[in-house]
């Protein structure tokens, strides 16, 4: 059981820590004050300005101001008065990990987490507020305004965990997979004999792509990168078996996984293979393309409002590019991926053709 002196220690911490940031400082009396009012202990300014002083030769990060000062001293033999210098220290504070600015940016972040649940990111937001004072203003409305996703997969920290694990210790991890139905619900995958199919894959890396958790590996039967959501696997499993080298998969040219590169040119999250692939866009766009594809791409000509732009992505994302901001964005080359995507304009068409005769 610690004493009192020990006590007082870790309790005038405590209120730096509740109670101190670089906009709210605190002086010795009021530490005392706070100690008598909070915590029942009694402290002079003596005692609270010697645990602050031990506080910092422990390492801790305590900020303060020290005002000197003439007092006059008078002699009581002449009647003489002269002057001495002393100084005050007061204006105490405790320098944070994380700034209240970066704290709201992983706040906000974490909030529109989708693929977590919301229990999860109500509990992590809490312990992200509590690395700040009492006076740090979150933004704790946008709880409120989500939707509390309950639907979600409750397993997904403990599988965040045993992947790390997994990446970490180069093992390989099986898994089932999840989708949702009619109902809203997930589901495991099943076989056509209504058996659960497993997943056994090889763990690279996870990474996160607009608002969702990707975990990127290789399905051990084939010999190519796959992505799977972290939020869909459940049942995840460690095992003893060593993980396929990631150098040694189709198209990985012998070298490690370079995570930016690979979620450059895997703009939807699609696992398909690269290509060179050339693309007319309106110049209004070129913001738009740095935003998507980053600035490892070449510009060509320009005329009338529209320039040329040349990428180095996966096909499949660069084909779903090309649809989702058509007739904006016209492919250029390869020819092949052009002609795939006139095929499905003209699949759609068709649809809806059809659909508009039997209405």
């Amino acid at each position: 059981m610690l004493n009192g002196k020990k006590t007082l220690i870790l309790n005038i911490l405590d209120i730096l820590r509740r109670y101190s940031d670089v906009d709210h400082r605190l002086s010795q009396k009021q530490i005392s004050d706070i100690l008598k009012k909070e915590y029942c202990m009694k402290a002079d300014r003596k005692s609270v300005k010697r645990n602050l002083s031990e506080l910092c030769s422990l390492g801790y990060d305590i900020e303060f101001n020290e005002i000197k000062r003439r007092v006059p001293v008078t002699d009581p033999q002449t009647g003489k008065t002269s002057y001495t210098e002393n100084s005050i220290i007061t204006d105490y504070y405790l320098n944070r990990e994380f700034s209240d600015p970066e704290l709201r940016l992983l706040i906000d972040g974490l909030l529109f987490s989708n693929h977590i649940p919301f229990a999860n990111r109500k509990e992590l937001t809490e312990k992200l507020e509590g690395l700040s004072s009492v006076y740090f203003k979150s933004k704790v409305r946008h709880i409120a305004a989500l939707p509390k996703t309950e639907h979600l997969n409750k397993q997904f920290l403990y599988t965040v965990d045993v992947l790390a694990e997994a990446i970490e210790k180069k093992r390989q991890v099986s898994f089932h997979y999840c989708e949702y139905s009619t109902d809203k619900k997930l589901h495991r995958r099943r076989r056509p004999d209504g058996s659960l199919r497993e997943y056994t894959v090889n763990p690279y890396q996870m990474a996160s792509k607009e608002g969702k958790y990707y975990l990127i590996c290789n399905y051990d039967k084939y010999n190519d990168i796959s992505n799977y959501r972290i939020d869909r696997i459940a049942d995840v499993r460690l095992l003893d078996d060593p993980a396929k080298p990631f150098e040694a998969l189709d198209g990985a040219g012998d070298t490690a996984l370079d995570l930016h590169k690979y979620m450059t040119e895997h703009i939807y999250m699609y696992s398909s293979g690269n290509v060179r692939v050339g693309l007319e866009i309106p110049a209004v766009m070129i913001s738009d393309v740095i935003d998507m594809f980053g600035t490892d791409i070449t510009f060509g000509e320009q005329s009338e409002g529209r320039v040329t732009v040349s990428a180095l992505v996966n096909e499949q994302s660069a084909l779903q590019f090309a649809k989702s901001y058509a007739p904006d964005v016209i492919i250029i080359s390869p020819e092949s991926l052009r002609q795939k995507l006139t095929e499905d304009i003209e699949k759609t068409l068709k649809i809806y053709e059809k659909k508009k005769k039997d209405t």
